[in-house]
C-alpha cells in the first residue's frame, strides 16, 4: 500500500476516508448502473437516481449543518446532554434515510412501469442497493455506531413498505420532492 493509502487509512483521518469511500461507491454505483441499463433503454434512471444522490448528499450535509447550529444553540452535545445530542442526530439520519428509500421506490416504478416481470424485479434490486449507497452517504456523515445500527435496518424496512405502499413515501416526501424538481413519477 503506498504512502497516501496508510496516510489516508490512519485514525486521525477516519471521516476523511468515511466522505470519500461514500463518494466513491456513489460515482462507481451510478456509472455501472448506467452501463448495466443501457442495454435495456433504462439508463436515464441511472441520471434520476445521480440527481437523486446529489440532492441526497446536499440534503445530509445541510441538514447536519443547521442541527449542529441548533445544538450549539441550545448547548447540547455529547458530553453534557448526551441523550439529546445523540437523539437528535438519529432523528435526522433516520429521517433522511427513509427520505431516500421513498425517492428510491418511486423512481424504481417510474422506470417499470409496462416493464416485464424479470426487469421490474431488477429494478427493486436495483433500488434497494441504492439504498445501501445512501447509507454510506449518511453514514459519512453520521458515523456512530447507533447511527449505522439503524439506519440500515430502517432504510431497508422503509424500501419494503414504500414499495408495499408506494403512497404513504409520496404523502410522506413528496412535498419536499416537489420543491427540488425532483423526477419521481
Amino acid at each position: 500500500m503506498g504512502e497516501f493509502g496508510k496516510w489516508l487509512l490512519h485514525e486521525d483521518r477516519k471521516e476523511l476516508f468515511e466522505v470519500l469511500f461514500a463518494c466513491f461507491l456513489n460515482v462507481f454505483f451510478v456509472v455501472l448502473l448506467a452501463l448495466l441499463l443501457w442495454p435495456f433503454g433504462k439508463v436515464w434512471m441511472a441520471y434520476s437516481l445521480a440527481q437523486g444522490f446529489g440532492i441526497l448528499w446536499t440534503v445530509i450535509y445541510a441538514a447536519a449543518l443547521l442541527v449542529g447550529r441548533v445544538q450549539g444553540f441550545f448547548k447540547v452535545n455529547l458530553y453534557d446532554h448526551p441523550d439529546a445530542y445523540v437523539n437528535s442526530n438519529l432523528a435526522v439520519s433516520c429521517f433522511v434515510q427513509a427520505g431516500w428509500s421513498a425517492f428510491a421506490v418511486l423512481t424504481v416504478q417510474r422506470y417499470a412501469a409496462g416493464a416485464p416481470l424479470w426487469m421490474i424485479v431488477s429494478l427493486y434490486v436495483v433500488g434497494l442497493l441504492s439504498c445501501l449507497v445512501a447509507f454510506f452517504i449518511v453514514s459519512s456523515c453520521y458515523q456512530g455506531h447507533i447511527y449505522r445500527l439503524i439506519s440500515l435496518p430502517l432504510a431497508l424496512a422503509c424500501f419494503i413498505v414504500f414499495s408495499v405502499w408506494p403512497a404513504s413515501g409520496r404523502f410522506i416526501y413528496g412535498w419536499f420532492f416537489n420543491l427540488l424538481g425532483a423526477q419521481t413519477a
